[in-house]
């Protein structure tokens, strides 16, 4: 599944291997774009039909779409909504964009800091730290290296968020050879990366037909 999957064109990962351009040094809530591509009707909430359609958009399969959009939606709506009350609206999980921020878990990167901003020096402390085989890119191996360096004692939460995160992402986004590229890591984490997968997607379909 994961090779038939759009990956991102080689004139896109050289304009995302940029600093610059994107934001990321901005002081923006650059974690706020990473999710508002899954606002499907960009009303400011993500509700669980809407994760499963950004996920199909992007190529993943039906069965882990509708997982991941369950568990996504469950995990994060009572986290960006503080101070909501329970509510009918409640039973249907949405994940407020504005607040995304609340819903960081421990043992992560530290890539985004406490108001969902881009934090340079952690992205590439990845990179420094990890890419053993090739200087700009993580194998699966390394990647379950980073996952075990980051996770915090008794934060068991946080290493299934984390490891799921970057699982899927790997599943979804590595090369040919098995490689998780610096470019397509940095695209996730400003927020270009999903929409630019969407538009190779649809351009592939469209040349089907």
């Amino acid at each position: 599944m994961a090779s038939s999957l759009p990956l991102p064109s080689k004139d896109f990962q050289e304009g995302v291997g940029n600093d610059e351009g994107r934001g990321l040094n901005s002081g923006e809530n650059v974690l706020q774009k990473h999710v508002a591509f899954f606002d499907r009707n960009h009303d400011g909430l993500v509700y669980p039909w809407e994760t499963f359609a950004g996920f199909r958009a992007i190529g993943a399969g039906y069965l882990l779409s509708l997982v991941s959009s369950f568990f996504i939606n469950v995990a994060l709506s009572r986290k960006t909504r503080p101070g909501k009350p329970l509510s009918l609206d409640s039973l249907t999980f949405p994940i407020e964009v504005k607040n995304i921020q609340f819903a960081k878990h421990g043992s992560d990167s530290g890539v985004y800091d406490t108001e969902g901003r881009f934090v340079p020096s952690k992205f590439e402390r990845i990179f420094n730290e990890f890419a053993r085989t090739h200087p700009d890119a993580l194998t699966s191996d390394e990647l379950s290296a980073m996952l075990k360096a980051n996770r915090e004692p008794k934060d068991y939460k946080g290493w299934v968020g984390s490891w799921t995160e970057w699982k899927t992402l790997y599943f979804l986004c590595k090369d040919k050879q098995g490689l998780l590229r610096k470019e397509t890591i940095r695209a996730v984490y400003d927020g270009s990366l999903f929409e630019q997968m969407e538009r190779e997607r649809s351009g592939a379909v469209k040349k089907k037909d």
